[in-house]
């Protein structure tokens, strides 16, 4: 990991990750009570995990996702996606307002879509090209 992306997340783990990851666990964790919500409370981790150590990394559509998926992501944006984003679009004003947050602030507007539709996507690592990852079939 570059230093500067070391020190950027450690900054935004302070700043708003750790708020924000706390958001998704609990989505995360009411999803896996809910047992048949199970896929969406997977979800919620892996992008938990990801709201915590943002720099560095990037969201990706998976290749050959299923049309399940997206009526997945209709029932996540109802019901738990849209509060999510919320949170992402409220924390990113605050950081705006200061010279040092702004990188802050484009990572929590950058987790929008991911937070409104988590289905079908993966967290990379943003020097991995993005179709050097091998998938089985």
């Amino acid at each position: 990991m570059k230093p500067i992306q070391l020190v950027l997340n450690i900054l935004w783990l302070i700043f708003a990750g750790f708020w924000m990851a706390i958001g998704y666990v609990i989505a995360g964790v009411i999803c896996c009570i809910l047992i048949i919500t199970i896929p969406w409370g997977i979800a919620s981790f892996r992008i938990a995990a990801y709201a915590l150590w943002p720099f560095g990394r990037s969201a990706v559509e998976k290749p050959g996702v299923r049309p399940g998926s997206m009526i997945g992501n209709i029932i996540w944006f109802v019901f738990a996606g849209w509060w999510l984003a919320l949170g992402h679009l409220l924390t990113s004003i605050p950081l705006f307002v200061s010279i040092i947050g702004i990188p802050f602030g484009w990572a929590n507007l950058k987790m929008i879509p991911l937070s409104l539709f988590p289905l079908g996507r993966e967290i990379v690592d943003s020097d991995q090209p993005f179709g050097a990852r091998e998938y089985a079939r």
